[in-house]
């Protein structure tokens, strides 16, 4: 994992109500490999079944909405129980 992407999730753990929207789809990304988009709702598939399902849509404030980033987060908990590597995408990851 990168120094970025573990900043931004040590940051959506401490304090999500201040998850910028941007900041919650890089990690999304990160984590979960390219974004589905539907209307506002950024969907990302994991790799089971069923919940918890990935769908970020961004506030009026410019911010991801809190219970969207804690699914987030339960996701990537997930993920790392069941130990699969994340998908790392994105053009503008760099690893530090």
């Amino acid at each position: 994992m990168t120094k970025a992407i573990k900043k931004l999730l040590a940051g959506m753990r401490e304090a999500p109500t201040g998850t910028k929207f941007s900041d919650a789809v890089k990690v999304a990304t990160y984590f979960f490999g390219e974004q589905r988009i539907n209307s506002s709702h950024h969907i990302f598939k994991t790799p089971w079944p069923g919940d918890p399902r990935i769908n970020l849509q961004e506030g009026e404030t410019g911010k991801a909405k809190v219970y969207q980033i804690r699914q987030l987060i339960l996701a990537i908990d997930k993920l790392a129980e069941i130990k699969v590597a994340p998908v790392k995408a994105g053009k503008g990851d760099k690893d530090a």
